[in-house]
């Protein structure tokens, strides 16, 4: 269960991080909103996830899950440019979380 709820925090960090571009410093209101909610959902949900994973181990995951969508999601939908190098690179953090997952004992 502290997988799943990691994995669902590492979603909303991603959620957060994008919102709050959007937000364009606090001063879009919609977006400043989602920013709140999704970051106190993401810690939350970290916080219960660390009661059962590793902190490092935990942490790194989260951070992992969040940049890695993030950066898919600017790439696909907010206009950031594309390379093979960028794709190969979030493929091999995709690579380094799955591997953490499987270091700490629990199948995929």
């Amino acid at each position: 269960m502290s997988w799943t709820i990691l994995v669902i925090s590492g979603i909303l960090e991603a959620v957060w991080a994008t919102a709050l571009g959007k937000s364009e410093g606090f001063t879009k209101l919609w977006p400043s909103i989602v920013f709140f909610a999704a970051l106190v959902l993401s810690m939350g949900g970290l916080a219960l996830a660390l009661r059962g994973i590793p902190t490092g181990t935990g942490y790194a995951v989260w951070v992992g899950i969040g940049a890695m969508l993030t950066v898919l999601y600017a790439m696909i939908f907010g206009g950031e440019a594309t390379s093979l190098v960028k794709v190969l690179l979030i493929l091999g953090l995709i690579g380094c979380v799955v591997g953490l997952k499987l270091v700490d004992g629990g199948a995929v």
